[in-house]
């Protein structure tokens, strides 16, 4: 649990410096400057420790789709909502997790629908209205981005155990397996750019690069490795849950840190019932 709450922490920051220096930059080069620094600071991991072809080929595919996908859809929302409401979107993403994870099993449950449906209830709460217009478009923006990183911790699992295994050098096996993911994440971004990527929006002026380098390292490389290293050895219970460490977190930064402005006593309501729908759900998932 103390990775994932490390990992989060890191994040809380993530949301209010994009929405305050990056929103005018390409969403796809902001991700592959952001991968391709990971990729970077994993390079002798990648080199060394580089998983079997076969298990190669699925952390390339994983990686594209937690990171590479999850970051264009995640980046592009900060041109229709504020860094707050970007953070408290996110809050679906455990629910993502309880429903694909039982849909693949058919066993869906309705307590799992019922907290689907508590959350969304939240989330209206929040907006006091059925959103629209941009505010729509940056939510299911934000959707896409929950879902592909859903879909990714689920990969990750098995994959992990296919790769690490017991014994010694585990840890160094695993940060392999990341870094290769990373790899996959960037060239999705990169070839993201050059079909869809705007190139008049490529002004990285001086706060945006030390903006950049600091997402590249910490929330990007490091707290992806945070996470992942603590997803693999936590019960799925506390992992649905840890999900959601980021959410007050980064909504408190954006408000407190980043000055943004906010419906609160909404906001935190809405929240409320949000984190009871976790509450809901996550006691249905097996370790």
């Amino acid at each position: 649990m103390t990775w994932l709450l490390a990992a989060s922490l890191l994040w809380a920051f993530s949301f209010g410096l994009i929405k305050g220096h990056l929103t005018d930059l390409d969403p796809w080069a902001v991700a592959a400057v952001r991968l391709g620094l990971a990729v970077l600071l994993f390079a002798p991991w990648i080199i060394r420790r580089a998983p079997a072809a076969p298990l190669r080929h699925r952390a390339l595919l994983l990686g594209a789709i937690q990171f590479g996908a999850m970051y264009a859809f995640y980046i592009s929302s900060y041109q229709y909502l504020a860094a707050w409401q970007v953070a408290l979107w996110t809050v679906f993403t455990p629910l993502y997790v309880v429903l694909l994870d039982e849909g693949r099993q058919r066993r869906l449950q309705l307590s799992s629908l019922a907290a689907a449906l508590l959350a969304m209830a939240g989330a209206m709460l929040v907006h006091g209205r059925w959103p629209s217009g941009d505010t729509l478009v940056g939510i299911l923006l934000v959707q896409g981005s929950n879902l592909c990183f859903a879909v990714g911790q689920l990969g990750y699992r098995p994959l992990s155990r296919a790769v690490i295994g017991p014994g010694q050098g585990a840890r160094s096996r695993e940060a392999g397996l990341l870094g290769w993911m990373y790899v996959g994440a960037a060239v999705l971004a990169l070839v993201g750019f050059a079909i869809f990527g705007d190139r008049t929006r490529l002004a990285f002026d001086g706060d945006a690069v030390v903006v950049l380098l600091y997402l590249g390292f910490l929330p990007t490389a490091a707290g992806f490795w945070l996470w992942n290293t603590g997803a693999a050895r936590t019960s799925a219970t506390l992992l649905a849950v840890a999900n959601n460490l980021k959410v007050p977190l980064a909504v408190l930064v954006s408000w407190l840190v980043f000055q943004e402005s906010a419906p609160y006593l909404r906001a935190l309501a809405g929240l409320i019932m949000m984190v009871a729908a976790l509450i809901i759900a996550a006691p249905r998932r097996q370790a």
